[in-house]
């Protein structure tokens, strides 16, 4: 059985303006992803800052997401997915993180491939078979070399795919080809996600089951009616909605993730705060691009 089918958000972690995690607007950005139809929050993934959280807050910020989700879905009448995000270059650390979001209900875990240190595909192997024995949750690997340096190759994702409970991935490699292949030696019972906000339709049309999407941050009723479009057999309105939200995929990674997303989410009118440093705030010019582009999407809705 899948995590979940259609449109997972990477979602955003809110800092106040000390740059301490900010949990009233957490929830408030859960009940909006409710309101909006997504289907999976992805808790602590890059988007999430998560490598600036500490353990102690990166826990509660998981927690955070559980208990919003535990409140809303009685309100909203369907359970909402929590998907704790995790990885780093110290399997022991990331098999404690494990163990811990595990505690606070997550329904599930996503770990990174480790970064800097890397490690050869014999090593990504057992790094994530220590993971997977550490804890009872499924698990979904994410494969972005962009950010860590290192690629997953098909053959080992299908090693992988092997070990009980790791059951899915998310695919940022940006290669079609290399997605291609992954759906080819991993099979049906294997789910791929789409890492990449402007590959969801091609990826669904290989089988995929969703998108573990950035801007579904912002455009989160857009993003799951990409998915649901497709899988009720609306091929054209899936394809015209992607297409239409292209100039804003591409605005928001003009610059360093978060960085643009969290200025769009306060144009949305959610205090969600600085990022904290190394990321910065994004240059006028593209504040000003945003701006006119949610403008062009508001007049075409």
């Amino acid at each position: 059985m899948s995590i979940f089918t259609g449109s997972g958000v990477a979602i955003c972690t809110p800092f106040d303006k000390e740059n301490k995690f900010n949990p009233n607007v957490y929830e408030k950005l859960i009940k909006f992803h409710f309101e909006n139809h997504t289907d999976a929050i992805i808790s602590c993934g890059t988007t999430g800052e998560v490598s600036t959280l500490t353990t102690d807050e990166h826990v509660d910020v998981v927690k955070t997401a559980v208990e919003s989700a535990k409140k809303y879905q009685n309100e909203f009448k369907r359970k909402m997915p929590i998907v704790g995000g995790g990885g780093g270059n110290d399997t022991a650390k990331c098999c404690e993180i494990g163990k811990k979001l595990q505690q606070v209900g997550a329904d599930a875990l996503m770990f990174v491939s480790p970064y800097y240190n890397k490690t050869s595909q014999k090593g990504l192997v057992t790094h994530y078979s220590k993971i997977a024995s550490s804890v009872d949750l499924p698990i979904i690997v994410y494969n972005v070399a962009s950010r860590t340096g290192i690629n997953i190759s098909p053959k080992t994702m299908e090693e992988l795919s092997k070990i009980p409970n790791i059951v899915a991935v998310k695919e940022a490699s940006g290669d079609i080809s290399q997605i291609c292949e992954v759906f080819e030696r991993c099979g049906d019972g294997f789910d791929v996600y789409s890492g990449n906000d402007d590959h969801i339709v091609p990826v669904l049309s290989m089988g995929g089951k969703g998108v573990i999407s950035t801007i579904a941050n912002i455009m989160p009723n857009i993003v799951h009616r990409i998915t649901a479009e497709f899988f009720n057999g609306k091929l054209e309105e899936s394809r015209t909605l992607q297409i239409e939200l292209l100039p804003l995929i591409r605005l928001l990674f003009s610059d360093v993730n978060p960085m643009p997303v969290k200025y769009a989410l306060t144009l949305k009118g959610f205090d969600v705060g600085l990022c904290r440093l190394p990321l910065v705030e994004i240059e006028d010019s593209l504040k000003e691009a945003l701006k006119k582009e949610f403008e062009r999407i508001d007049k075409n809705a």
